[in-house]
């Protein structure tokens, strides 16, 4: 069997026509797969704006208001500072204790499982567990036996040593 020159041309044209057709196709596949990486890398972008957007929601936070001034403190994750933060609001009377601290009695004791000793300094809010009282330190202490560490000083921690009277806590 011979093949005619136009029979020759005719498979030319096919042969070109199926390797630009596989050029195409690889095309269209890279393309597609770098849209999926891309969906996958923007959801995950998104997936994890999101998780910090919730972890941002759930710190808990609280405002002391004294003669006109608020100090946030941001609480830790244990079961102390859960406890008083189920409490609030409270109104209630702030005491002057030693030279470096301020103190006042929540109503109910606070379940110290869990939580954090503390090595107290200016700023740290701790619950000293033998007296059930809260202590907001503005200066340094250091760390005891039965003192447990709620939280710190976010922003305002410099009107703690001024606190007198009766205080409002509140949810931040």
């Amino acid at each position: 069997m011979k093949i005619t020159p136009e029979q020759n041309e005719k498979k030319k044209i096919l042969i070109y026509s199926g390797v630009f057709l596989l050029v195409i196709l690889a095309i269209g596949c890279v393309e597609q797969n770098n849209m999926d990486q891309s969906t996958i890398d923007n959801q995950s972008e998104e997936e994890q704006d999101e998780i910090i957007h919730e972890e941002e929601e759930t710190k808990m936070q609280i405002s002391v208001q004294a003669n006109g001034n608020t100090t946030i403190f941001e609480l830790n994750d244990g079961k102390a500072a859960k406890d008083l933060y189920e409490q609030l609001p409270l109104t209630i009377d702030v005491e002057d204790f030693s030279n470096n601290e301020k103190i006042f009695y929540p109503p109910k004791k606070l379940d110290t499982t869990d939580t954090p000793m503390a090595n107290a300094k200016a700023g740290t809010l701790a619950y000293y567990a033998p007296w059930g009282d809260v202590v907001m330190f503005y200066e340094k202490f250091g760390s005891a036996g039965g003192l447990y560490e709620l939280g710190k000083a976010v922003s305002g921690g410099e009107h703690i040593k001024n606190m007198s009277g009766t205080i409002v806590i509140e949810k931040a």
